[in-house]
């Protein structure tokens, strides 16, 4: 499809979504009301506050952006994100290994990580989970502690540092009408087990929250075991009314093996094996870590017209790396961010203007040992130190043009990513670099109705390289520096313009509530940081230019009363226009030569051109306080190149799942029952792609037909 086609397109379905919007009759949402233990049945107005990092209706942001309640998932199978983002427009993941390991990509963003999270900024109660360069791994993120999840799409380098993809904001779930204590308990295929606690406690002057979660998964491929401990913590006072403090901790403590990824041969003949080396070095991570961070909100002046937020926190964190080497990692940082939000009146125009700072720290030695199958070698051979900061600052105004209908929002941040390095063993081995920029956005948002809205944005994005992608190699300009030298920040050029909108009409038979969103993006990326490898070890480095245009839309559609269908639909045309590299690749007698390969005009591998995703939803009232619920699920994903050199792409897939649950009150007591089936007709595909892998060994398969059931009694008191 061209691009004029696809504008095309997307004004055809933006005139049809006015038409609609100025069809339906127009009815505010009410608020309701049913308290159950650890359930939150209530409907509110749809207030976020990771897209412009102040309390905003959805309506009133800008920028494509969702928001998913625990309500939406509480029949899930709550594995992995992918298990409970996976309806999300634009919003594309692959499950390694059915675990935490997700790759997250929003509009090419994060397709590059081959290990971990990139580009996209991962945030746990408005704290990030991400580290100071942007690295992102999810062990803590319990989704029996979540309450709702945040995901902003798109350009949020206005804001956030390293977020050119979009920002994920998991909130734990601290506002719940009254106290409860709940079991939760769920089983599955391959030896799935998870089993925990949840107590919440709501008085007139404070909420808490404890969640303890125990995990133990075989995996569904050989040598793909993990298992976690996962306690989550959240404490909320309120001194008076226009204050609040809370409290926010967790710790996390676990292992998970990994299998690697295979050839296409392997995969051929098995493709739920593991790979050899991986087997023979057993290729693990051990984590632990844990976090501590207070946070304070008050609100000042004539109608609290002033608010300042202050929050800091502190970080410790282990891991035990086990690949080709060993490697020990301790990891201690301190952060913080602070914000100031003024809302007045400028020419009897309403104005929002905010500020706001973020800064976080994190220092630790590195510990290399030999890796003799699978053990630590007794014999240390090397020590680095490593520091990375982050510090950034923020300004934001939001301004009404024109008749409480049109705004503009105006923001700019700038950031300092600095890396340093010392190798203790060599003593005048000492590298550092630092990464700078100031990032401006501007957008427009007009408001049909107070429901109905149509915007346009226009920023520039910075992504500093994360600390492993600076890992040096044979082949630089400067081989004998710890940090690559010629490894430059990811730029991009941001346009997009879309509409969204919820429309509600109690008083109808059919389709009383419709939600709806149409976004058409154009991203220009200059030195695009892509991996490849050099004899089985993974680098970085630039590609010159990348143009990626594409096309999300979603629809949530209540048919009849307790009836829904929900549509999405991602349309990815992401290519680069400038690239040349030296290529390192394995001959006819599998020898190792470097080559001198042009790129330019090939697609971008591991994201998808066509992603569809269907759903049916039907939940009824059997009895009084016994509601029955069913689902089912489609999704299809094209096929996907797996290196730059497009050499070879995977077959699209087809998944169809069913979730199926009953939710029973009696008196102060709650149970959910529910289960399911992933991947019904036990498709095999590849799940996952290990981008520009010299060895060929690009493919790890998906998830295979799964089974599950999950047990939820609660108690409120």
């Amino acid at each position: 499809m061209s691009s004029k086609r696809l504008l095309s397109f997307v004004m055809f379905l933006v005139l049809c979504c006015l038409w609609v919007g100025n069809a339906c009759a127009q009815s505010g949402r009410q608020d309701t009301l049913s308290v159950k233990p650890d359930s939150v049945y209530y409907i509110t107005d749809e207030i976020v506050v990771t897209g412009t990092r102040v309390n905003s209706k959805i309506i009133d942001v800008p920028y494509s952006i969702s928001r998913i309640s625990n309500t939406q998932f509480k029949f899930e199978k709550k594995l992995a994100i992918n298990n409970v983002l996976g309806s999300v427009p634009g919003v594309f993941m692959q499950s390694r290994y059915g675990n935490h390991d997700v790759r997250i990509s929003i509009r090419g963003f994060g397709s590059r990580s081959n290990s971990g999270i990139r580009g996209v900024r991962i945030l746990l109660d408005g704290i990030p989970e991400s580290e100071p360069d942007g690295q992102t791994r999810i062990e803590a993120i319990d989704f029996n502690a979540v309450g709702s999840i945040e995901i902003v799409k798109g350009n949020s380098s206005s804001l956030y540092t390293n977020a050119p993809g979009g920002v994920v904001n998991f909130i734990n779930n601290i506002y719940f009408p009254a106290s409860y204590a709940t079991s939760f308990n769920d089983y599955g295929e391959f030896n799935l087990r998870r089993n925990g606690l949840k107590l919440g406690i709501r008085t007139s002057d404070y909420g808490f929250i404890a969640t303890y979660t125990y995990h133990n998964y075989k995996g569904f491929r050989a040598h793909s075991e993990d298992y976690w401990h996962i306690l989550n913590l959240v404490l909320e006072t309120i001194p008076n009314d226009r204050s609040k403090l809370e409290i926010l901790g967790y710790f996390t403590s676990g292992l998970i093996r990994l299998p690697g990824s295979l050839t296409k041969a392997e995969f051929d003949a098995d493709p739920y094996q593991a790979a050899k080396r991986e087997v023979d070095f057993d290729f693990r991570r051990i984590s632990k870590k844990g976090r501590v961070g207070i946070r304070f909100n008050s609100f000042f002046g004539e109608g609290n017209s002033n608010e300042i937020e202050i929050t800091t926190y502190g970080t410790i964190k282990y891991f035990e790396r086990t690949q080709r080497d060993y490697r020990v990692m301790n990891r201690y940082g301190i952060g913080g961010s602070g914000r100031y939000v003024n809302r007045s009146t400028i020419f009897n125009r309403s104005n929002e203007f905010s500020v706001g700072s973020d800064i976080f720290y994190q220092a630790g030695p590195v510990e290399y040992y030999d890796n003799i199958n699978g053990k630590k070698g007794d014999q240390l051979s090397a020590i680095i130190d490593e520091m990375i900061s982050n510090i950034g600052f923020y300004v934001q105004d939001y301004f009404e043009l024109y008749n409480k209908q049109l705004y503009l929002l105006i923001t700019g941040r700038y950031d300092n990513v600095l890396f340093d390095q010392k190798n203790n063993t060599l003593e005048s081995q000492n590298d550092s670099r630092r990464f700078k920029s100031f990032t401006p956005k501007a957008a427009l948002n007009y408001k049909f109705t107070p429901f109905i809205a149509a915007y346009t944005s226009y920023g520039i994005s910075f992504d500093s390289p994360a600390g492993n992608e600076l890992d040096n190699f044979p082949t630089s300009s400067s081989p004998g520096k710890l940090l690559n030298p010629d490894l430059k920040p990811q730029e991009s050029n941001n346009f997009e313009i879309g509409i969204k909108g919820s429309v509600t009409n109690l008083n109808s038979k059919f389709f009383r509530n419709i939600f709806f969103e149409f976004a058409f993006f154009n991203i220009l990326v200059n030195n695009e940081i892509v991996p490849f490898e050099v004899l089985g070890s993974v680098f970085y480095r630039n590609s010159a230019k990348t143009n990626r245009l594409g096309f999300e839309a979603g629809s949530d559609l209540e048919l009849i009363q307790g009836l829904k269908l929900q549509l999405t639909y991602t349309f990815s045309q992401f290519t680069y226009k400038t690239y040349t590299a030296l290529n390192i690749e394995q001959d006819s007698l599998q020898n190792f030569v470097e080559k001198q390969r042009d790129f330019s005009g090939n697609f971008v591998p591991s994201v998808p051109k066509h992603n569809l995703s269907a759903s049916v939803l039907y939940e009824k009232m059997l009895l009084e306080n016994f509601t029955a619920f069913t689902k089912v699920n489609f999704n299809f994903i094209s096929g996907m190149f797996v290196n730059d050199a497009n050499s070879d792409k995977t077959s699209g897939y087809n998944l169809l799942n069913f979730t199926a649950g009953l939710d029973y009150s009696i008196d102060k007591f709650n149970f959910i029952l529910s289960g399911g089936v992933n991947n019904v007709f036990n498709k095999v595909y590849v799940g996952f792609i290990n981008i520009n892998s010299t060895s060929g060994r690009f493919y790890e398969a998906g998830e295979p037909r799964s089974y599950f059931a999950s047990l939820k009694a609660g108690y409120s008191f």
